[in-house]
């Protein structure tokens, strides 16, 4: 294709921003004249098609992580989905026009970057992304990264294998939904539990849960069955412990934990997202998305404020973002 097909990139762009901490609903607006963010050696340009949201996206902007935290004004969004408009010297395994995906901070937490997905481009290392599953779009695509990665990693950490049980807690949730089908099909589960509120029991059934547990109803501490690995993706390590075997492991996402559990904060690598290639590709591991998304760009606010309901199924997801 000739170079001349390829859009000129602008020097300012549409982002959602925050120029300081507080709820998205007081301090997110729309800025249609956002600096595009310079490109580094070892980065692409992407023109982003889709971001999906993340609890981490409101805690930044709430000003939880203000001590490790990039300077604002900031435009958030960890997730994206899009297609490569430039490439830095130094990049190999992608070239212009190509799709990908991934979680576009290495570090969640240790000063993430300044323009993030939730804008028409963002400036991403080569490492931190894969080439997107021709099988998905871009809205789903964009539902993936961080919440699978995470899932990924936490069943490492677990030392998951073949033939073990595990209790997922939150198994409706954006992790937990990813949690649930790694564990069956890439780690061959022995049985698989999660939690979740009445209406959500159906879903975890599909996703191939043995054992769903209405929280509304019933204590999960208190079965007589107790598992190999409890995946905590709500934040009840206590409990947690009481429905694990002796030698068994908790592993949770939610700071701070209670020893000796594993707490851990994903470090996103677009290698993860490779390795999981061929389970996606077969459609064995799928996007679950709430049924509210997408949320087009313009009500990115709107997404937020779902998202911090804490009732979302699956994940949130802005899209097309123009």
């Amino acid at each position: 294709m000739a170079a001349a097909s390829i859009p000129t990139i602008p020097s300012h762009m549409k982002a959602w921003v925050y120029s300081e901490y507080g709820n998205s609903s007081d301090v997110l607006r729309l800025d249609s004249n956002f600096p595009i963010p310079q490109l580094k050696e070892d980065q692409v340009l992407l023109k982003v098609a889709a971001a999906s949201l993340n609890p981490i996206d409101y805690k930044r902007m709430g000003g939880f992580f203000k001590d490790t935290d990039s300077p604002l004004p900031t435009a958030p969004g960890y997730d994206v989905a899009g297609v490569v408009v430039k490439v830095g010297s130094e990049v190999k395994k992608f070239k212009v026009e190509d799709e990908v995906y991934g979680d576009i901070n290495e570090k969640a937490l240790d000063h993430p970057k300044v323009v993030g997905s939730l804008a028409e481009y963002t400036a991403v290392e080569e490492k931190l992304l894969a080439h997107k599953p021709p099988n998905l779009s871009f809205l789903e695509a964009a539902s993936f990264p961080l919440a699978v990665e995470t899932a990924y990693e936490g069943l490492e950490r677990a030392g998951f294998s073949a033939g073990k049980s595990i209790l997922v807690l939150g198994g409706a949730g954006g992790v937990g939904t990813f949690v649930i089908q790694l564990a069956k099909h890439v780690y061959r589960a022995s049985k698989i539990a999660a939690t979740s509120s009445t209406r959500k029991l159906e879903l975890l059934r599909d996703l191939g849960a043995d054992l769903p547990i209405d929280y509304t109803k019933e204590n999960y501490e208190d079965l007589p069955e107790k598992f190999d690995v409890v995946f905590d993706a709500v934040g009840e390590t206590e409990r947690a412990f009481k429905a694990m075997k002796e030698g068994g492991k908790v592993v949770t996402i939610v700071p701070p934990g209670i020893p000796p559990a594993i707490v851990f904060i994903l470090t996103s690598d677009g290698s993860y997202l490779e390795k999981l290639r061929p389970y996606v590709e077969s459609g064995k591991v799928k996007p679950i998305l709430d049924p509210k998304s997408p949320f087009p760009f313009s009500q990115t606010k709107e997404a937020f404020a779902h998202l911090e309901t804490n009732r979302a199924t699956g994940k949130i997801v802005v899209y097309p973002i123009p």
